[in-house]
């Protein structure tokens, strides 16, 4: 990404971590994934073009699946634009306090750089945790990039449990609704581009709450689409 002249000196670009987290449980087979795996494979050329216009940002992509435990799908940071998805297939059950766990261990520094803008932690799940999530969660949310971590919540479908992924967000407002396909495409495509937009311009302010481990506040207001013009179709 090189390195952005300004007045006093060189801006070299900054790491900004975007983890995909997906429920991967039985209950998500058929559309549902199919829906997940079709939306962020599509959402990719704009996830590259969001990149080329913040040029301080240096977008780095991995993805966590859970179900019956969790793993990683893409073992190391891939930057955006050799960024690949790989299809998920959905089967077992809902181990989110295994995904936090692995989750809190890449929040650290290192592997994270203290240079890092705030990481994007995109959370999708369709069902209730069947493991003790509350400790990993703790956890995660102690360490300084737990905190100062952009999160967001697509809960899919009505079995959805939004009380625990708004304890993942801290924000009720960053738990998105999708009840159907056209709705979870729409929102899977704004979180892939608008949540980074937002982390990349809070460097400044990430920087003055860098001593003290103060979360980012982000204000979505105004900026989630709403679902006015999609038609209800099949409702999961």
């Amino acid at each position: 990404m090189g390195e952005l002249k300004r007045p006093g000196g060189e801006l070299a670009s900054r790491p900004l971590h975007f983890f995909w987290i997906v429920d991967c449980s039985g209950s998500m087979y058929g559309e549902k994934i199919g829906t997940v795996n079709h939306a962020i494979q599509s959402t990719i050329p704009e996830m590259v073009s969001a990149a080329e216009n913040n040029p301080n940002a240096q977008l780095m992509i991995r993805t966590l699946k859970f179900s019956t435990g969790a793993s990683w799908v893409t073992s190391n940071p891939v930057n955006v634009e050799d960024f690949a998805w790989d299809d998920l297939e959905a089967e077992g059950v809902t181990d989110l306090g295994k995904a936090f766990e692995l989750l809190a261990a890449q929040l650290t520094i290192p592997p994270m750089s203290d240079r890092a803008l705030p990481p994007v932690l995109v959370l999708l799940s369709d069902g209730q945790p069947t493991d003790d999530y509350k400790k990993s969660l703790a956890e995660l949310k102690k360490l300084p990039w737990g905190k100062k971590a952009v999160k967001i919540a697509i809960s899919i479908g009505q079995d959805a449990d939004d009380a625990v992924l708004e304890e993942f967000t801290g924000n009720k407002e960053l738990v998105l609704q999708a009840n159907n396909a056209a709705a979870l495409t729409k929102m899977i495509k704004w979180a892939s581009t608008a949540a980074s937009l937002v982390s990349a311009p809070a460097s400044i302010a990430a920087d003055e709450a860098q001593e003290n481990d103060a979360p980012v506040i982000v204000d979505m207001g105004g900026r989630i689409p709403d679902l006015d013009d999609i038609q209800e179709g099949d409702v999961w």
